[in-house]
């Protein structure tokens, strides 16, 4: 009996710690280590969210897949993270219509 636990102990101790990481459309993975996640069960489009408020990037999982947005300030992520329709909000302030909104990373002011 000791011997099973002083194993599992020893086993735990030298287990390799690993971070989650997500494959973002056009990105390749990201590494969720400085980012705080949450499922949204309560929205029917989003899925969850990821944010970084040091870097203030956004990971948004829709329809089982992830996007990133760059520079989205904490205030904006607060509103979209409390707001009646995140879905909707995410729609009309973070993306549009064209799939690149705003907060674009592939634009120099998100970075």
């Amino acid at each position: 009996m000791i011997r099973s636990i002083a194993m599992m102990i020893a086993l735990a101790w030298t287990a390799p710690i690993t971070t989650e990481a997500v494959e973002v459309a056009g990105r390749g993975a990201i590494d969720l280590a400085a980012f705080s996640c949450s499922d949204t069960p309560r929205s029917t489009i989003i899925q969850r969210v990821c944010y970084d408020r040091q870097r203030n990037h956004l990971l948004v999982r829709v329809g089982g897949r992830y996007s990133q947005h760059c520079g989205l300030p904490a205030t904006t992520f607060d509103a979209f993270a409390s707001a009646p329709s995140m879905g909707q909000f995410y729609r009309t302030r973070i993306v549009s219509t064209d799939g690149a909104g705003r907060f674009d990373c592939n634009s120099p002011a998100a970075n």
